[in-house]
């Protein structure tokens, strides 16, 4: 009961990286842009966050400096691709790889340091219940999360906003002929998809493990990318695939505190299989690909 009372208590917070820069991805993939430099994006915006606490800046002054952070390398792939349309896949890993490497040169002189985390809030009454309690006691930023989660799903699913996004996403050239500045949604996506990385990686080094180690990403942005197709990009399923990944990256601890004699590197490496193996699976699946994916998704726009 009390690894069980661990893991839902954890949930929220572990999937909360994941699931920042998963919505993020996911709003950038709905225009048609595949950003595979969303690992790159939240390691810079980790290590910018992480030195803005470091030095006395609030969260909130942290946050912004990671935001700032992964919508700048955001603009970069956005010049690249939508600029001088470069293709898709090799931006977005050359972008990721300067994120990666910007990240371990500024946190080169603040390995093994730690920053003050966020408090707890805990919903009256909920938060006291037996084994479930620490599932309604968690930080602020996992809150306003999952209010930006409803938010988007939202958006997207009923919103003009989300009705102009996936009209550039399935068919730019009709979109354009409509009067819609194809150019300037999936800018404005791709800015918000970096925006979210930065987030996504300022709560993982600030709050969720305070604790600066390079390379403490860890493949966060590589599994946010893969959510988004787990998701088959619906809000709702990348919710849920986040808190399954949440829940996965947690087990490995429960299993050892009980005792579970498997090796500490297999535990670790759950989401990893879980996220291989479930992929397989949905991309096997042609027509539900071809029924919920983007049908412009990694293409070149050209007027």
């Amino acid at each position: 009961m009390n690894a069980l009372a661990f893991v839902l208590a954890g949930t929220l917070a572990a999937a909360t990286p994941f699931l920042l820069a998963a919505l993020g991805e996911l709003v950038a993939e709905r225009s048609g842009v595949l950003n595979l430099g969303v690992e790159g994006m939240m390691a810079l915006g980790a290590v910018l966050a992480f030195i803005t606490v470091r030095h006395g800046g609030g969260h909130g002054l942290a946050f912004a400096a990671a935001g700032a952070g992964g919508a700048g390398l955001a603009l970069l792939f956005a010049l690249s691709v939508l600029g001088l349309r470069t293709n898709q896949v090799a931006s977005g890993l050359a972008i990721g790889l300067l994120g990666q490497g910007l990240a371990a040169l500024f946190g080169q002189s603040y390995e093994s340091q730690i920053v003050p985390g966020l408090p707890k809030l805990a919903l009256p009454g909920l938060s006291e219940l037996p084994v479930l309690g620490g599932f309604f006691a968690q930080d602020l930023v996992v809150w306003l999360t999952l209010a930006v989660t409803l938010a988007i799903g939202t958006i997207l699913a009923r919103g003009k906003l989300g009705l102009v996004l996936r009209a550039v996403g399935e068919n730019p050239k009709a979109a354009h002929a409509t009067g819609i500045p194809v150019v300037a949604v999936r800018l404005a996506a791709i800015a918000l998809g970096g925006l979210m990385a930065g987030f996504a990686g300022a709560y993982a080094a600030t709050v969720y493990t305070p604790l600066w180690a390079d390379g403490m990403i860890a493949g966060r942005g590589w599994i946010a990318i893969a959510l988004v197709v787990f998701g088959t990009w619906l809000t709702g399923r990348i919710f849920l695939g986040a808190c399954l990944f949440g829940a996965l990256s947690l087990t490995g601890f429960a299993a050892q505190a009980v005792g579970v004699s498997l090796p500490s590197q297999f535990l670790a490496s759950l989401p990893y299989l879980v996220t291989i193996l479930v992929l397989g699976v949905i991309s096997a699946n042609k027509r539900l690909m071809k029924l919920k994916g983007v049908a412009s998704l990694g293409e070149p726009y050209e007027r």
